[in-house]
């Protein structure tokens, strides 16, 4: 039996290999022996660990989530200002590189499935409830400081996730209306709308 840390690395490399498939075909075309060929292992290695397609899926779509968290990590934690740490959080999730853009073909493909799959409805609603939850606290924390405007930091967290899942997917899918640069100008937009004039600020 492999070790414990080599069985971890191989883990780590299959379900990367898995999203990469993912983003590439999309998981209804998805194979066994493509993520075996990506991750250049064979196919009995991938269900040495998988014993299904689904349970690989399944576990691909929360690595993607918990890598996409991992690389936000340093943004959440830095101690700047709440609004610059939104702006920041929200423009990291913009699909305007390789690795984002993945990353969200891959949760693009998550909703479809979790449209007949209860399990991944269950997924989405907690990393989505993660999500959510670490949005709304940077509100409360730019609410405290005076700089966010007052309101329920839940509802405005929905308006902020709503809007960048909108808008992303009209990014990826190519619409000439809706390209990177603008998606970012609305996100900007939203940001400022919800953000105190800094008049405002100096009175407070």
């Amino acid at each position: 039996m492999a070790r414990p840390s080599v069985e971890a690395e191989r883990r780590e490399q299959i379900l990367r290999a898995t999203c990469e498939v993912i983003s590439d075909k999309g998981i209804n075309a998805l194979r066994v022996t493509d993520v075996a060929k990506r991750a250049q292992i064979s196919t009995g290695s991938v269900h040495y660990y998988f014993e299904t397609k689904r349970d690989l899926t399944h576990a691909a779509f929360e690595w993607n989530f918990a890598k996409s968290l991992a690389r936000r990590e340093s943004i959440l934690t830095r101690p700047a200002n709440p609004r610059e740490r939104l702006r920041a959080f929200v423009n990291s999730y913009l699909p305007r590189d390789d690795e984002t853009s993945a990353a969200w073909r891959v949760w693009a493909e998550t909703w479809v499935e979790a449209l007949h799959d209860p399990d991944l409805r269950k997924l989405n609603d907690q990393v989505y409830g993660q999500w959510r939850s670490m949005i709304a606290q940077i509100i409360r924390d730019g609410q405290a400081e005076g700089v966010i405007v007052d309101g329920d930091p839940v509802l405005l967290a929905n308006i902020v996730v709503s809007t960048i899942d909108g808008l992303s997917i009209q990014a990826l899918v190519g619409s000439r209306h809706m390209t990177g640069a603008r998606m970012r100008a609305v996100c900007e937009r939203l940001i400022d709308s919800i953000s105190v004039p800094s008049e405002r600020q100096a009175v407070s």
